[in-house]
């Protein structure tokens, strides 16, 4: 690997770390921007739905953004949305007003859905430039910055710091690191040149042809199912254990952090096991596992067994986004636009996911609401050998080592 190279996929893990701190630090304040706004579950979902919104118009843009300007200048875009949000969410929260802290969730959640999508993108480019798997490490970071972000607020609950100055803090982090990114990465990965660009063959017609393709649809339904896996808890696994098990926040944020532990360690340990099962055995145990941590995590007796419970959800749920969107892409005609397709599939669940479970929530409580989460992992578990054939885990050529 060449030393650009290395800074490009250096600049890539970066940023990812810092967008998981970013994201992790909401997470871990929301019992309190709650409390703060003082508004039931339910109205919490609609506030949440700024998030879900923002990211899906995100993600939505994305693909386009980077077919026509590349990933770069997307990326750009996307840190400058999330910056931004961030601090209009600490204003909101400060004041309190839902309204505000909803628009800059709204921001927020834009920004992170086009940097998303983008580095996708990206790092599906560098995994074809250096033969090695780059999706479950570069996911894996952003888990990593999840599990700082949960122990920061974690840490900053107990001692009562005010969420509006902890927020500003961490959109300060995520613009250094968002600036050191946009230096490093090459311009024009996935902008499209020559015939393609100017014959109307590439855009949204290009992006919706690749969904003729039915292999790719079944995995746009695993990509969809296992990131609602793990965005039901990035929105509601605080709030889950403080209202459904009587938990202090500071408990509720500590639940969470190990959930983002295990998904930190299911992704970085991913490409061993890629290289000895292959894709199809992974994600089909990967979603066994979650759906086991779901259904004790729903039925637990005590704080404490459903709190050891979210370590088998978060390591079922870690591997399946980056899996299938690395399978996506391996393909020689359209990488691109598969890699942004089946991502905005995956994302769309942050659309539906975070009021759909705060409104059935309002019924049956965060725990039963939970059962929506276990069904759709056990679809993504069924479906796994949409994922194959899969040459990993045979072609010792072609087998994924640890960067």
């Amino acid at each position: 690997m060449d030393a650009a190279t290395r800074r490009w996929r250096a600049a890539l893990f970066l940023f990812m770390l810092a967008a998981g701190t970013g994201m992790a630090s909401w997470v871990a304040r929301t019992p309190a921007v709650r409390d703060g706004l003082d508004v039931s579950t339910g109205a919490m979902g609609l506030v949440l739905f700024g998030l879900s919104t923002g990211s899906m118009a995100g993600v939505t843009a994305s693909g386009p953004l980077v077919r026509r300007y590349g990933g770069r200048a997307t990326i750009l875009g996307g840190a400058s949305l999330i910056v931004a949000g961030l601090l209009v969410v600490a204003v909101g929260t400060a004041l309190p007003l839902a309204a505000v802290v909803f628009g800059g969730l709204a921001l927020f959640g834009g920004g992170m859905g086009m940097s998303e999508v983008a580095f996708n993108i990206e790092g599906a480019a560098v995994e074809s430039a250096i033969g090695r798997p780059v999706l479950p490490v570069l996911h894996g970071c952003f888990s990593l910055g999840t599990v700082v972000g949960a122990l920061l607020g974690m840490a900053l609950t107990a001692a009562a710091f005010p969420v509006g100055w902890h927020l500003t803090l961490v959109a300060v982090l995520i613009a250094a690191a968002g600036t050191r990114a946009v230096l490093a990465i090459p311009p024009g990965t996935g902008k499209e040149t020559g015939p393609a660009a100017g014959s109307g063959q590439g855009g949204l017609r290009g992006q919706l042809h690749v969904w003729r393709d039915r292999q790719l649809v079944l995995i746009g339904v695993i990509v969809l199912a296992m990131a609602f896996a793990e965005g039901a808890a990035n929105d509601w696994l605080p709030l889950l254990m403080v209202d459904g098990y009587e938990v202090s926040a500071t408990a509720g944020s500590l639940t969470f952090l190990l959930f983002a532990s295990s998904m930190t360690l299911g992704r970085f340990a991913g490409g061993p096991l890629l290289a000895r099962f292959g894709r199809v055995l992974v994600v089909r145990i990967s979603g066994v596992t979650a759906a086991l941590g779901l259904a004790v995590v729903i039925v637990a007796p005590s704080p404490a067994m459903a709190g050891a419970a979210t370590v088998l959800w978060g390591l079922g749920a870690s591997l399946g986004f980056p899996v299938t969107v690395s399978a996506a892409g391996d393909h020689p005609h359209d990488a691109a636009a598969r890699v942004a397709a089946v991502s905005t599939a995956g994302y769309g669940a942050f659309l539906v996911g975070p009021p759909a479970l705060g409104f059935l929530a309002d019924h049956i409580g965060l725990r039963l609401a939970m059962t929506v989460v276990l069904a759709l992992v056990a679809v993504a578990a069924a479906l796994a050998g949409a994922l194959g054939p899969d040459r990993n885990a045979t072609d010792p050529q072609t087998a994924p080592v640890t960067p």
